[in-house]
């Protein structure tokens, strides 16, 4: 495939996966009572989680690797299956736990582990897709997915509780999975399947997942710690803003996971930076039209996107908007950081990271549901100025490198 006709399939495959997420939430809301839509939340949060936790250990080192060989296939075909099987142990023991909680929050983790090897196993064939440069068929696979997602939430009625519609939308993937699975196998028929590899110590997905762990989980886990010790309905309202900004979110996660392959196609590094740094001037300025026209939207119209959560939600558009921004230039940075040195953004994710749960904690206090909006915007800023500058301190260094390699060379013998 022509590398045109693949970035255009990959962004396609993006859009569709973008406008899958943000129809979940926002039937959710619609079909939910406030009460109803932070249980909602708080459950698709854990998933949320789970997720990035996924991608980080089997996914983004997966989409690292360059060529088209019988490794290459064969590390597709075990990060599927060390998902599927991983992800199957943890819903059973997630399901199980739940079974014996009472309350309607249990009930939509029950649900959750039930169906959580079937969203994180299609996940995982997606980044099996991208690392194999046939974003087509991840193309393919979104697109039945969102098919079976709008049939499954079209099919409910105002009321249904978190635990069915956690149940409808993580079965919803089960054809998409099928399908994928069938494309696989077919691709990557009679490569070698090796999960010990993934499995030793120094993985580089063991990396990856402490960076996301002490980045976007401990961002998230903390909202619904804020939840739980003050306002409970703070989930829901941080929630039902960045389900605004959905399209935008997966836009982000997917430039880090699946970007590496598409940037990998041009060979000069400075031009890789340099493309890195314009796709983060792209992705802010639609961060910062798409919070403008949020907030030129309807009473009316933004009640039919997220029912009664809206009031809450429109109320910290500014501050999510701000975010958004800043977290388009700071993911960027750390792709940019990922294809220099994938071993130095670690330090940065630690730092930053629990500096923006310090400002949101803080914000909390100064200035209840908005302020801690306010102080994940300004976590999310200084860990976007942290990021470029370490990008720029590793270009200097590697290009006084090579430039003192070209004064020595001449004069060796």
């Amino acid at each position: 495939m022509r590398a045109r006709t693949a970035i255009l399939c990959s962004v396609a495959d993006q859009g569709v996966a973008a406008l899958t997420n943000i129809l979940v939430l926002v039937a959710a809301a619609r079909l939910s009572t406030v009460a109803d839509f932070a249980r909602f939340s708080a459950v698709y949060l854990v998933f949320t989680v789970l997720l990035g936790v996924s991608g980080a250990y089997t996914g983004q080192p997966l989409v690292l690797r360059r060529g088209g060989g019988a490794d290459t296939l064969g590390a597709c075909r075990s990060a599927v299956v060390l998902t599927l099987g991983a992800s199957a142990a943890l819903g059973a023991l997630l399901a199980a736990v739940c079974l014996f909680v009472p309350g309607d929050t249990a009930r939509a983790l029950l649900a959750l582990g039930l169906v959580l090897p079937v969203v994180l196993g299609q996940d995982a064939l997606r980044y099996a897709f991208s690392t194999l440069q046939r974003p087509q068929l991840a193309l393919t696979s979104d697109l039945v997915r969102l098919g079976c997602v709008l049939g499954a939430l079209a099919a409910q009625d105002y009321g249904a509780a978190p635990a069915r519609l956690i149940a409808d939308w993580g079965l919803s993937a089960l054809p998409a999975l099928l399908l994928s699975a069938a494309l696989l196998h077919r691709a990557t028929a009679g490569a070698p399947l090796r999960l010990r590899p993934m499995l030793r110590r120094g993985h580089l997905g063991q990396r990856f997942t402490v960076e996301f762990g002490v980045g976007n989980a401990t961002s998230q886990l903390s909202v619904l710690g804020l939840g739980a010790v003050g306002n409970p309905l703070l989930v829901g309202a941080l929630r039902g803003a960045t389900t605004l900004f959905g399209p935008l979110n997966v836009l982000y996660t997917s430039a880090t996971s699946f970007g590496p392959p598409l940037l990998g196609r041009i060979d000069d590094e400075r031009r890789r930076v340099r493309a890195t740094a314009g796709l983060a001037a792209v992705l802010a300025a639609t961060a910062a039209l798409w919070a403008v026209a949020l907030a030129l939207l309807p009473d009316g119209a933004g009640r039919q996107l997220l029912g009664d959560t809206w009031p809450t939600a429109a109320a910290l558009l500014p501050a999510t908007g701000s975010q958004y921004a800043a977290m388009a230039v700071g993911t960027c940075g750390l792709l940019a950081l990922r294809m220099l040195d994938p071993r130095t953004t670690l330090s940065i994710q630690v730092v930053f990271s629990l500096t923006a749960v310090a400002l949101m904690a803080g914000g909390y206090a100064l200035g209840g549901v908005p302020g801690a909006a306010w102080g994940l915007a300004l976590g999310s800023l200084c860990k976007a100025a942290a990021t470029w500058t370490r990008v720029a301190r590793l270009r200097r260094r590697r290009s006084t490198a090579e430039a003192l390699s070209a004064d020595v060379l001449p004069a060796a013998p």
